[in-house]
């Protein structure tokens, strides 16, 4: 669907007018793929989206939500599959109320569900979605050979893909979301149904996705450990409404505790000693087993910490950072009934 340089992505490697700075570009925190403002979608009995706004940087963005949040309403909507109640989007600068068909040609779609054709070979439907896309015969045939490479299906392309494994349709999914060389992706829980390495290999593509070749990815997963490793940016919706948006450095960072360990020169309990001496400093010390989990509430926490275990008469053993991952906050926090 996309018009231009059919030859793009296999350039790094084989095409001289290859754009070199598209494919190594940095991730801009200030540059937004998608622009959403007041969306809203009701339905009969269910209102989808609740004046949703929010900013989706460039990059690579997990959308997290429970079944139900809106994720794949708002993917339609993105899409033009279906049009919003009120409020309205922009992606890549173009209004979905308008411009449909422009976002179109720019975005690749990989859908959750199994939708492949058992009897057609994996060449065969890259180039079919390719020449779909509105690529000529030999730009599509070029581009299918090389997206094929990139998630490494290039041996097993003229297999038909009703005897592929889960992961190896995943590939497929995948290339065929790249193949019109597209600006941006949606990812639909791409990791479904794979195993730890299938699913490791999977999360690495999709990294490279941006940061190898310069196209930015929406990536929808339940998974909050892969978009940690996997996304620059995390957006959070519940009951069609926006929760949170932030970059994972900061969403992580903000949540910083300090795992302390002290030994009591006497033979007593240090840790009990050191528990109550933090608790009196204004403290919120975690006990489990022998270390102490104290969260990080300002610049001199350390020093804090520090200075009453000495004050203790306990010496420190261990002084270190435990940073939280998202799984754990949001156990902790809201929204509880993401896993």
């Amino acid at each position: 669907m996309v018009q231009g340089n059919p030859c793009r992505w296999s350039a790094g490697r084989i095409n001289p007018s290859y754009d070199v700075s598209r494919a190594h570009t940095p991730y801009r925190h200030n540059v937004s793929t998608i622009s959403i403002e007041n969306l809203t979608k009701r339905y009969p009995l269910v209102t989808a989206l609740d004046a949703l706004t929010v900013e989706v940087p460039d990059g690579v963005c997990g959308l997290v939500g429970a079944n139900g949040a809106g994720k794949s309403t708002l993917i339609k909507i993105l899409l033009g599959l279906t049009e919003p109640t009120a409020g309205t989007a922009h992606v890549l600068g173009h209004n979905i109320a308008t411009e449909g068909e422009r976002i179109r040609q720019n975005i690749g779609y990989m859908p959750e569900h199994d939708c492949l054709p058992p009897d057609v070979s994996a060449a065969e439907f890259v180039m079919h979605m390719a020449r779909v896309s509105g690529l000529p015969a030999n730009a599509a045939r070029q581009r299918t050979a090389d997206t094929l490479r990139h998630v490494g299906m290039f041996e097993e392309r003229y297999r038909p893909m009703g005897g592929y494994s889960t992961g190896m349709k995943q590939r497929v999914k995948l290339a065929q979301a790249l193949a019109h060389d597209p600006k941006l992706v949606f990812l639909d829980e791409p990791t479904n149904g794979l195993d730890p390495t299938g699913r490791d290999e999977m999360l690495d593509l999709i990294r490279r996705v941006y940061t190898k070749f310069g196209i930015s990815v929406l990536v929808t997963s339940h998974l909050l450990g892969e978009l940690e490793r996997t996304s620059d940016h995390v957006v959070v919706i519940e009951g069609g409404r926006l929760t949170r948006s932030e970059s994972t450095k900061s969403l992580t960072s903000e949540h910083q505790t300090l795992i302390v360990e002290v030994l009591d020169p006497a033979g007593g309990n240090g840790t009990d000693t050191a528990m109550e001496a933090l608790v009196g400093a204004d403290l919120a010390p975690r006990r489990v087993d022998q270390l102490l989990y104290v969260p990080v509430t300002d610049s001199g926490t350390y020093d804090t910490i520090r200075d009453t275990v000495a004050g203790a008469g306990l010496g420190l053993v261990r002084l270190q950072r435990d940073r939280h991952h998202m799984t754990e906050l949001f156990t902790q926090g809201s929204p509880e009934h993401v896993s």
